[in-house]
């Protein structure tokens, strides 16, 4: 068995380039002095398991703060960025419905600064970090160079109530939507499915959504060992080109860290099957929400999103769920920044298309 694992484990390193499962590196926007927070920007208290570090505010407007957090779910300081609508200071008694964006692999949260339509009159934007390879998920090992990582359960069971404590949020499952892209992809489509009690709205953008396929399997075990592969060479906020700088997966992780062992032998690889998005089982856990898929298919990633996605879809028609699945193909369809690939200059339009469905539904909820 060891064999064979060290031989798989060779074959990622290789796949590497054909398998990114998300990508995403921004550089971190100036921010206003933490002395400099007026009395329209929010104050947030610790709570839901969640504490505030002391100045690790930042103000990038009166509608744009990145807050600083600890929790005792996750080896240290994590970042939450919150964006607000204009309106939000001047109109007291208003709640607002609530977006979490999830970000890919190697991302941060500053990655929302490439998707403008998330940024929206209409709504409360939160992106909590994910880790450089999270996977939104509760690790199977607990005690790797990542140190504790149940990112799940940070997600879930503290951000969310914690927002929903500090802002005046719509506070029910109408009212709230989990997207994400390529890594994020994955933690939108199975968040909705774990909790949608919380989540009315689902959205995932060139994700990996589909465990049964072996290159999915491979993109997760490719950032578990650090292999950057395409993700640093076609994709980047930064850069709709490609040639921002990313910032890798962070320190080298044991191959079964995340999900436990990939390979199917004697039942080795049933959490990745309790989690796989594209599972009927887990699929038909949303038949009251509403579910949007979007990919390309013109490039050595997308090409693979693609088939799942298309998995996806096909098996939510098979249970007489209603979906919308937009595969732009070339992305010539979508917008003249889209070239069918696995990067922002898609996802940005493909999120301009999907933010006012999103607003509509808000809105037909009451």
């Amino acid at each position: 068995m060891k064999s064979l694992r060290l031989t798989a484990i060779g074959a990622v390193l290789a796949l590497a380039p054909l398998t990114g499962a998300g990508l995403a590196h921004a550089t971190a926007p100036a921010a206003l002095s933490s002395t400099a927070v007026s009395a329209s920007v929010p104050v947030f208290t610790d709570g839901h398991g969640l504490t505030v570090v002391p100045g690790g505010t930042e103000v990038h407007s009166p509608t744009d703060l990145t807050l600083t957090v600890t929790t005792g779910q996750l080896s240290g300081k994590h970042k939450i960025r919150v964006l607000l609508p204009s309106g939000y200071g001047s109109d007291p008694e208003r709640r607002w419905p609530v977006t979490y964006f999830l970000h890919g692999g190697g991302g941060t949260v500053h990655d929302v600064v490439a998707a403008p339509a998330l940024r929206s009159d209409s709504m409360i934007t939160v992106v909590p970090d994910g880790g450089l390879k999270g996977w939104y998920a509760n690790w199977v090992m607990q005690n790797t160079a990542e140190g504790k990582a149940n990112w799940e359960t940070f997600h879930l069971t503290q951000v969310v109530p914690f927002i929903d404590a500090n802002l005046r949020t719509r506070a029910d499952r109408d009212h709230r939507a989990v997207v994400g892209l390529s890594m994020g992809g994955f933690g939108a489509l199975y968040y909705a499915q774990a909790r949608p009690d919380l989540f009315g709205h689902v959205a995932a953008l060139s994700g990996g959504i589909d465990f049964g396929m072996w290159q999915v399997r491979a993109a997760v075990l490719a950032t578990e060992l650090n292999a950057t592969g395409a993700w640093c060479a076609v994709s980047s906020s930064s850069s709709t080109s490609g040639s921002g700088e990313c910032t890798g997966y962070g320190p080298y992780v044991d191959s079964d860290a995340i999900f436990g062992s990939p390979y199917p032998v004697f039942g080795a690889d049933r959490v990745w099957n309790a989690v796989d998005p594209a599972a009927p089982s887990n699929l038909a856990k949303l038949s009251r929400t509403g579910i949007t898929l979007y990919t390309g298919d013109n490039d050595l990633i997308d090409v693979h999103t693609a088939a799942a996605s298309t998995t996806v879809k096909s098996r939510l028609d098979q249970l007489k769920i209603p979906s919308r699945l937009v595969n732009y193909g070339d992305g010539s369809s979508l917008s003249s920044t889209c070239d069918g690939g696995h990067n922002y200059g898609c996802w940005a339009p493909a999120f301009a298309d999907y933010v006012p469905r999103l607003t509509a539904a808000f809105a037909a909820a009451g």
